[in-house]
């Protein structure tokens, strides 16, 4: 049978597959002998059960009775007694983090009768009943699926009746009235009586915790941070603690060190009298752990203790939640925290020098995607700037954009090129769309743990909150400063700084990043540019991280670049090299015209007049670039786009000309013949037509002039002194003899320009694979071939038969919805298919030819999880666009250390 359900004694931290994290988390921590309080979890194998069926796998409800009997054992309490009744939490926890995003229902077991009795057990009937009329609250809402505003409006005009600033000024009559009116809401939206039995609302709420794991918002969220649908939630039973007891009790959240810099100290947030959610929420501004230790120095010293204890046995930077009840401590989560990028780096070598964990061991801990974050522009401070009010740096970066107030303004604002701020009084899980879609986050409320600031810094999005300054009036489409009597509207621009806190009205320029200025101009460059110590700080971490990923990669990392100026920028941020030249780039332009008279050339004199014009111009192009990767390989690919690229659009010539020859105008030899060639030329999907080398096989010349140009710019560069290592590139493979009909071409080209230059060159020959034909007859390909170069993006394609234009705004989000796709194969190789041709084509190619170098230059050459692929099966190197280049630097040297991890494990 299977085992469902497990005591916080009987798991570790290393069952998160099946416990989830947090419980994995509770298990670890009760194991070390921390005060958890006592409960159990439900697996994830129950979540995909009930998921599955529809209803919970039939033995579930006898394992929770009999972990739930032993909870009751070890506290003295029955669930729901009326006298002294026990109160339990049920809390969604998934392998991976996702704050906020699934349900929780806390103080489950309150009914009528039990009130009373926890009234009177406690001798505080204010807490009592605010413990009910939370639990009717959170249980309507994400149990029963009834708006939130209904309970929220009843709350929110009572205080505002009363003249109440907040949820502590009312009173036990005040919250006897809410627990009546809220009743009353239920009743009208279900049908039905709030529920007053104990175990029907542990059983309902654990359904919900279930279900809340398909939510749209914990689907989107999945999709963003690359989560497998199929996991499922594990469900947290646990017995509930109070901070909401008064003022010897309270609740909150704390970090080993700083999430938001990754300085070493004290950092978190709590609140006296209060439960969890409030400092979650965001609907309270909250107190420090230094306001903590004033106000209960015993709990703060003990809780200390337990912080020291947690980062040693995790040997990372932990978040923590705790309940202080009456006194007494109690931990309720511990997970790896999330944290900014900047804190990513810090923390990492923090750690390498206090010996907790190895240099290699910290470049795993950090991410591309986190190297990218540190890449992007920051705020000009010698700008003149308006300061309109200041927050709490919740989330570094610098974001400018229109003032948006919901996720439907964001949403159309960016579809129509906008950058936008969300600004909210403060954010909750419903609003991760608006979130995603905006460029930063700003909120009325909050602190460092708030919904948007842990989202926000998960996301990478820059954030501000607890701003107390400001009114956000989302029904009036305003926010009011109030310090300046300043009203700014929805469409207003302004620029939030997430590393000050700081608000600004209107534009504001940024210049590069410290860690932007290191990749491209080096480490004392960087540290000059850098006068303040944690600039500096953090810019030394980076270039630790980075050169060790640099000693340890076994992937070169080269740079898709078309000129000089991209080459340069590709060299100057470490690139190895060019792994592809789009030489289709070169015709664009002015020199669109004569590749158009190569088109409509009627004999071979034409064709070649038009060959000759464009030869200076290709010699001169390599030239550049041969100048700029000087020592470095360059590979060439020849022409690769479809004929129409570089001819007019069917429909509107035809439409132009024939509107001249109804106005009587002339429509000249030239014209007809470029409607001829057009129509000619003119293919339903070009993509899968006339290109590649059935264009260079087709159009004599064309490819000739190409290799002609890259050998004599080679020889040019000798004559100069330089060391051109250009590679000749053949795109749209799909058969050995394509390609020995190139290479002997080629071949007596190079031999020729060596005899006439009086220097021997030594071109390698090699091509693309794109075509899943290609990748199958590999090992004959390869015997004709010094390389392959994986273009994944057509890979991709032809493996799918997806036209890339077409279905990305057709039909994915069906598929996401769907869960066919769990994010675009476009932006992360899918491995099961794509990347078993990518495999394939390897193993064969270097069964034909052992000597064979095998390279990608798709866009998933930067891709962070499709770099570890490609490590895996043995490439030579990745190609990226030179923006990248640092990160599939970072990337290549982390999937290199897991791998010997593996090997070694």
């Amino acid at each position: 049978m299977t085992k469902y359900v497990y005591s916080f004694t009987e798991g570790n931290r290393d069952m998160k597959d099946l416990l989830g994290g947090k419980g994995a988390n509770l298990a670890e921590m009760t194991t070390l002998g921390l005060p958890v309080p006592p409960g159990f979890t439900i697996t994830t194998e129950a979540c995909r059960a009930y998921l599955a069926a529809g209803e919970a796998p039939e033995t579930l409800d006898v394992e929770v009775t009999a972990h739930l009997r032993e909870v009751e054992q070890a506290m003295g309490r029955r669930l729901g007694d009326p006298s002294d009744p026990l109160l339990v939490s049920v809390r969604s926890g998934a392998k991976f983090s996702m704050p906020g995003m699934m349900e929780t229902v806390l103080n489950i077991g309150l009914n009528d009768e039990s009130v009373e009795g926890l009234a009177a057990q406690s001798g505080n009937d204010r807490f009592a009943w605010d413990s009910y009329r939370r639990l009717i609250q959170m249980f309507g809402k994400t149990v029963q699926d009834i708006d939130g505003d209904r309970f929220a409006d009843i709350l929110h005009k009572l205080q505002a009746d009363k003249g109440y600033k907040g949820d502590l000024d009312m009173t036990t009559a005040d919250l006897k009235h809410l627990v009546e009116e809220f009743k009353k809401v239920v009743e009208e939206e279900t049908g039905e009586a709030f529920p007053q039995d104990p175990r029907r609302q542990m059983d309902l709420a654990i359904e919900a915790v279930f279900r809340s794991w398909n939510t749209e918002r914990a689907r989107l969220y999945r999709r963003r941070e690359r989560i497998p649908n199929d996991l499922g939630t594990a469900v947290n039973v646990c017995t509930m603690v109070f901070g909401n007891m008064g003022e010897t009790s309270g609740t909150g959240v704390c970090f080993t060190r700083d999430p938001s810099t990754g300085h070493s100290g004290v950092y978190g947030d709590y609140l006296v009298n209060a439960q969890g959610e409030d400092v979650v929420a965001g609907i309270r501004n909250t107190l420090s752990l230094a306001d903590l230790e004033r106000l209960d120095k015993k709990s703060y010293d003990e809780l200390r203790s337990i912080m020291v204890k947690l980062e040693t046995h995790y040997r990372d930077l932990c978040d923590i939640e705790f309940t202080i009840q009456q006194g007494k401590l109690w931990m309720l989560q511990t997970r790896v925290g999330k944290r900014t990028a900047a804190a990513a780096f810090r923390v990492a070598t923090q750690l390498v020098d206090e010996r907790l964990i190895t240099t290699d061991e910290a470049v795993t801990r950090v991410t591309g995607d986190q190297l990218t974050a540190l890449l992007f522009p920051q705020f000009d401070k010698a700008a003149e700037k308006t300061v309109v009010t200041k927050g709490m740096p919740a989330s570094p970066g610098a974001a400018v954009g229109e003032i948006v107030l919901d996720n439907d303004q964001a949403a159309s604002r960016v579809a129509a090129g906008a950058s936008v701020i969300l600004v909210r009084r403060e954010t909750n899980p419903d609003d991760l769309a608006g979130m995603m879609a905006a460029s930063g986050v700003l909120t009325a409320r909050g602190g460092k743990t708030s919904h948007a600031a842990v989202v926000a810094r998960g996301m990478g999005r820059c954030c501000v909150v607890g701003a107390e300054d400001l009114v956000v009036d989302e029904a009036a489409g305003t926010i009011h400063v109030r310090s300046e009597d300043l009203v700014l509207k929805a469409g207003d621009v302004i620029a939030i700084d997430g590393t000050t806190g700081e608000v600004f009205k209107g534009d504001v320029p940024v210049v590069d990043s410290p860690v932007m200025t290191y990749i491209s101009k080096g480490l004392e460059a960087a540290l000059d540019a850098s006068p303040d110590a944690d600039t500096q700080d953090l810019v030394r971490s980076v270039d630790r991280i980075l050169t060790r990923a640099d000693r340890r990669r076994c992937l070169e990392v080269r740079a898709n670049a078309d000129n000089p100026e991209d080459a340069e920028r590709a060299r100057s941020f470490g690139a190895q090299g060019i792994g592809l030249c789009r030489t289709e780039h070169m015709f664009l332009g002015d020199r669109r015209k004569l590749i158009e008279a190569v088109i409509l050339a009627e004999t071979a004199e034409e064709r070649q007049e038009a060959f000759d014009a464009l030869m200076p111009l290709q010699k001169s192009d390599f030239i550049g670039i041969f100048t700029a990767m000087d020592g470095l390989p360059v590979t060439v690919r020849l022409i690769d786009p479809p004929l129409h690229e570089f001819l007019p659009d069917l429909t509107e010539l035809s439409v132009r000309l024939a509107l001249k020859a109804e106005r009587g105008e002339e429509v000249t030899d030239h014209e007809r013949l470029l409607l001829e060639a057009v129509k000619a030329n003119h293919e339903q999907n070009p993509m899968l037509g006339l290109r590649g080398v059935r264009l260079g096989l087709k159009i004599k010349g064309l490819f000739a002039l190409q290799i002609r140009a890259i050998a004599e710019a080679a020889v040019e560069c000798r004559k100069r002194g330089l060391d051109p290592r250009p590679e000749i590139m053949v795109p749209l493979i799909g058969s050995d003899r394509e390609l020995q009909i190139v290479r002997d071409e080629a071949l007596a080209i190079i031999a020729d320009v060596s005899r006439e230059s009086g220097m021997e060159l030594d071109l390698p020959i090699g091509n693309m694979i794109e075509l899943p034909r290609a990748a199958i007859r590999a090992e004959q390909i390869a015997e004709e071939s010094d390389f392959f170069s994986f273009g994944t993006n057509d890979l991709t394609q032809t493996a799918w038969g997806f036209s890339r234009d077409d279905v990305e705004v057709s039909f994915f989000n069906e598929y996401f919805t769907y869960g066919i796709f769990g994010i675009s194969p476009f932006e992360t190789l899918d491995i099961q298919g794509v990347g078993e041709l990518v495999a394939t084509g390897v193993r064969r190619g270097r069964r034909g030819n052992p000597n064979l170098h095998c390279g990608i230059c798709g866009e998933h050459g930067g891709d962070p999880a499709s770099i570890h692929f490609f490590d895996g099966i043995g490439l030579d190197y990745v190609s990226c666009s030179p923006f990248r280049v640092p990160v599939a630097r970072l990337e290549a040297g982390r999937a290199a250390i897991a791998d010997r991890a593996e090997a070694t494990a």
